[in-house]
């Protein structure tokens, strides 16, 4: 089988691998029939996480189950499945506890496994997935094609624009700026929407990014950074700050960004994959009484909850994916996102 293996700075290939098998009992073989580049993705590939061995890559996919191991009881072959960007099994206590991302008993795609070995990356053509009853969710009958892009979404863009939103307490009559257009962000408009906020700020320099902020509820766009684009932020929210910032990035300077956006007593809820920068200025948010909440999504915690959204038509996450490509165009897929020359792009095998 084909699957996506990054070996450095720059550098993923499509290569053949082994096809994965039934082993534990709990797991299932998956036929991925979409998956996608992350925006964290794009750490390993520009270098900024190094690679020190080639492994493979990917963490969002969905697909048709082709076996299951004789534990399993959700799924079937056949299924239509969601995966979310981890492996968990829903059952250990963190799971309960609506943080499925520190699963006692799970793991990520494409790192390594709890066999000694290197887990299976989702950009590819199969997947296996360990604990098949507790990451995977099956949709209602087979979904009609033009859905496929709003599924794989809640495989991790939509649910962790979501927990952005959760984390900083978005509630009915909220005040929200979103720092970051990208796909995250984006859907951090949705979330922020459907959740009652009553007004929405994407800081975007990107007129199509904006563009699709405003669609998704967005009713303000703020295009400076810096003391700039704090203090426009501060006029427009009675010279304080908004109630709620969502920090969809992971820079330094995003983090900053956010912060100094929001008003005394206000929260930050960020969902950016860190990648450096300094540490959180603890005396500026202890004297504003500024709440900084988030962490990496445990999106499967929120995919039922969305999930029946996304098949009415009530989100539309699916539209942040803006290029579709066949997987043997991964290494495109991956210069036009790290070029900012597409949003988020979908891959098919």
């Amino acid at each position: 089988m084909r699957a996506t293996v990054i070996h450095g700075k720059r550098d993923v290939r499509l290569e053949e691998v082994a096809q994965p098998r039934l082993s534990t009992g709990g797991d299932a073989i998956v036929r991925v029939v979409a998956s996608c580049v992350c925006g964290s993705d794009l750490w390993p590939y520009r270098g900024v996480t190094p690679t020190d061995h080639p492994h493979r890559i990917g963490h969002e996919f969905v697909g048709i189950v082709e076996e299951v191991g004789p534990d399993v009881v959700t799924v079937k072959p056949g299924d239509f499945v969601i995966a979310p960007f981890y492996d968990c099994d829903m059952t250990c206590v963190n799971c309960l506890n609506g943080v499925s991302t520190s699963c006692l008993n799970g793991g990520w795609w494409g790192a390594d496994d709890r066999l000694g070995g290197f887990a299976d990356g989702g950009q590819g053509e199969f997947v296996r997935v360990p604990h098949a009853d507790g990451s995977l969710v099956a949709t209602p009958g087979k979904p009609d094609a033009s859905l496929i892009p709003g599924l794989l979404s809640l495989a991790d863009v939509m649910g962790t624009g979501h927990h952005a939103a959760v984390s900083a307490g978005v509630t009915v009559g909220s005040t929200v700026v979103v720092v970051g257009d990208g796909a995250v962000g984006l859907c951090a408009v949705i979330a922020a929407k459907r959740l009652g906020a009553s007004r929405i700020v994407s800081m975007s320099r990107h007129p199509q990014r904006q563009a699709l902020a405003r669609e998704f509820g967005a009713t303000d766009v703020v295009e400076e950074r810096g003391d700039e684009g704090v203090a426009r932020i501060k006029a427009m929210f009675d010279g304080v700050g908004a109630d709620c910032v969502l920090e969809c990035v992971g820079t330094s300077e995003s983090m900053d960004q956010a912060i100094r956006s929001t008003r005394p007593g206000g929260t930050v809820g960020y969902v950016g994959a860190p990648s450096g920068g300094s540490a959180l200025p603890i005396r500026p948010l202890f004297n504003s009484n500024i709440g900084v909440n988030g962490g990496v999504a445990p999106v499967r915690n929120y995919v039922q909850e969305l999930l029946s959204e996304v098949l009415s038509g009530a989100i539309e996450p699916g539209r942040v994916f803006d290029l579709e490509l066949p997987l043997a165009e991964v290494a495109e897929a991956y210069a036009a996102m790290d070029e900012r020359r597409a949003i988020k792009v979908l891959l098919r095998p």
